[in-house]
């Protein structure tokens, strides 16, 4: 079983130097697969031996070899938090379908919170794919059921819908844009309505506690925008691997 670990870590790995790819091109809006990986500062192109996950980057300490400009500490963070992803998952859903689906949303977040970090933007390209996937996964292979999968669409877009209609009103100001409330569409579509709900719980949490202590530290001011993307991608995390102690602890409080 040690083996199924290792190859799990190692498929993550280097799907995670991919998600590198999308990350820094889609905002851009240029091919993720043409032309090969390229020094963004020289456009050198980066050998095989240079694009080894984890290890080209330990090896070259940071720099690219023809240019000597550095990596940004995002490459190797993405690939091993993707790597990691996949033995947790092997590790919580033991082998089948449904864990290679978790696999494809659980990098499919990974790069959304990449780009919303990076440029505030959530590519349509990740979320509106992901919703059909996530209702086709919902009727087939997902425990979630169809009829779940559908409300949790329905239920996570259309509260952050509501939310982002409601806060000029309440706070003179647009609180979310469309690409939070279609990464919610797309969380819901893989989980349901529950996760869904949980999810928005967990991220909103995180989002003020977060933002908060950014405040008091005066790292940012009120006036400037955190992405929240990040915050319902940790959110959606929590929920697929804690959905049900959650919830249990959750309701435990409410009917003690």
């Amino acid at each position: 079983m040690v083996a199924w670990y290792v190859i799990a870590g190692l498929v993550g790995a280097l799907v995670g130097s991919f998600l590198n790819v999308c990350i820094y091109r889609l905002p851009r809006h240029e091919s993720v697969v043409w032309p090969g990986s390229h020094c963004p500062v020289c456009s050198h192109p980066i050998a095989w031996y240079d694009n080894v996950p984890l290890l080209s980057y330990l090896v070259l300490v940071g720099r690219c070899r023809a240019c000597s400009a550095p990596i940004p500490w995002r490459y190797p963070v993405v690939e091993g938090l993707n790597a990691a992803g996949y033995v947790g998952l092997l590790w919580y859903f033991g082998p089948g379908w449904s864990v290679a689906v978790y696999a494809l949303l659980y990098s499919s977040l990974i790069v959304v919170a990449g780009t919303d970090l990076s440029h505030k933007i959530i590519p349509n390209a990740v979320t509106l794919p992901g919703m059909v996937v996530g209702l086709v996964s919902s009727a087939t292979v997902l425990p979630t059921g169809a009829g779940n999968g559908l409300l949790g669409m329905l239920i996570g877009g259309g509260l952050l819908w509501f939310l982002a209609w409601l806060s000029p009103y309440l706070f003179g100001k647009e609180g979310m844009g469309g690409g939070d409330i279609k990464l919610m569409a797309m969380i819901g579509a893989f989980l349901g309505w529950k996760p869904a709900l949980l999810t928005i719980m967990v991220g909103s949490l995180l989002g003020s506690v977060i933002g908060l202590a950014l405040i008091s530290a005066r790292v940012i001011s009120r006036q400037e925008y955190i992405p929240f993307g990040p915050f319902l991608v940790c959110g959606a995390v929590i929920a697929l691997f804690f959905e049900q102690p959650l919830v249990k602890w959750y309701q435990g409080l409410l009917f003690s």
